[in-house]
């Protein structure tokens, strides 16, 4: 099951929930306020292992800023 990401615009927490595919378009309760919260796109990091078993980030993925995975400093504040 996916993990979609919801910011609450009254509250303004950003959390996660597993929700099937069928309803990934459907509204969630913020967990603090209750009201509705929108979908967001999450960053995503990809991954590879080299021949030594190493990780690193595919090109063009990812962030070099440490805090976070986001493609842009902007997306974090940063």
């Amino acid at each position: 099951m996916p993990i979609y990401e919801y910011t609450c615009p009254d509250c303004d927490i950003t959390f996660e929930l597993m929700k099937p595919f069928s309803e990934a378009d459907k509204d969630a309760s913020c967990p603090r306020c209750h009201k509705q919260a929108r979908r967001i796109m999450s960053p995503c990091v990809c991954l590879s292992k080299n021949g030594s078993g190493e990780m690193s980030r595919v090109s063009g993925t990812g962030s070099s800023c440490a805090s976070c995975g986001a493609s842009s400093c902007a997306t974090c504040g940063h």
